[in-house]
């Protein structure tokens, strides 16, 4: 048997990161040599990966960067959030994002295909879930076009990375007003920019259970229209952004504010972690 030095296990170990027993076991295997080992340990990963395939990805990883006509965000989930907080994770969603960036890939079929340095990055994403131990997947990507960007990542745990992104294209010269429209998107969700953006079924469907619950209360039939069309209102002020109370001041609308600030959003994105 070839004899295995500390010297080569730390070698290994910091190229791949994988555990003390494992990689003195593949280095046993391979009789000491460092590529045939490496190439032993990436093909258990891979075989992990395969059996981990079904397993759920509720921690992870926001992140956003901004270009000079886009920002790319993108959702990165793994099982535990030991794993979201590690130093590698952290680096492969750094290295993700900025390899779809460089690309522009905006649908996540395009961002897995995206080639960085000869590799796809689900390639390199499955790499690093060999080495991590657990299930890793991109969830999520959006490209955001715009000339101005207000990009907010709000960390609901000190010690894990942001959970909630939040990007909004904008034009004006608030940048102030500007994040906290985003501060309050992370907070309200809005689904849609304006009413025309909600899918008209969407609306139907509103319409017809408000028309019911309007019905089952007992309401008189001449004030039902009135009534419904009101309960659609509070609809769309539920998940059209404009529409929304202010978070800040519930007093004030969001497009109150925006019109005080000469500001007009013209795209966002809110991103959630396992959401």
């Amino acid at each position: 048997m070839a004899d295995i030095s500390l010297a080569d296990i730390k070698t290994l170990r910091d190229r791949l990161g994988t555990g003390m027993v494992d990689t003195k076991n593949a280095l046993v295997e391979a009789e000491g040599d460092l590529e045939k080992a490496t190439e032993l340990l990436r093909l258990k990963g891979a075989k992990g990966n395969a059996k981990r395939a079904d397993r759920s990805t509720s921690e992870g990883l926001v992140a956003a960067v901004e270009s000079a006509t886009a920002t790319t965000m993108i959702e990165l989930a793994c099982e535990t959030d030991f794993v979201a907080k590690s130093d590698k994770f952290i680096a492969l969603g750094d290295t993700v994002l900025a390899a779809l960036a460089d690309s522009g890939a905006e649908t996540l079929e395009a961002a897995l295909a995206t080639e960085v340095g000869g590799k796809s990055v689900a390639s390199i994403i499955d790499d690093e879930a060999a080495v991590l131990g657990e299930k890793v997947e991109l969830r999520r990507i959006v490209r955001i076009p715009g000339d101005k960007f207000s990009i907010y990542l709000h960390r609901t745990n000190k010690d894990l990375p942001p959970q909630v992104g939040v990007v909004v294209a904008y034009s004006g010269d608030d940048a102030d007003t500007a994040r906290s429209i985003a501060q309050h998107i992370s907070f309200a969700d809005p689904q849609y920019l304006s009413r025309e953006d909600v899918p008209a079924a969407d609306v139907e469907t509103e319409r017809r259970i408000v028309e019911e619950i309007s019905r089952n209360e007992g309401k008189p039939e001449a004030a039902l229209p009135k009534i419904i069309e009101g309960r659609i209102n509070g609809f769309f002020k539920q998940v059209v952004l404009p529409e929304q109370d202010y978070a800040r001041d519930n007093k004030l609308s969001v497009s109150k504010v925006l019109a005080d600030a000469a500001l007009t959003v013209t795209g966002f994105a809110r991103f959630k972690v396992g959401a």
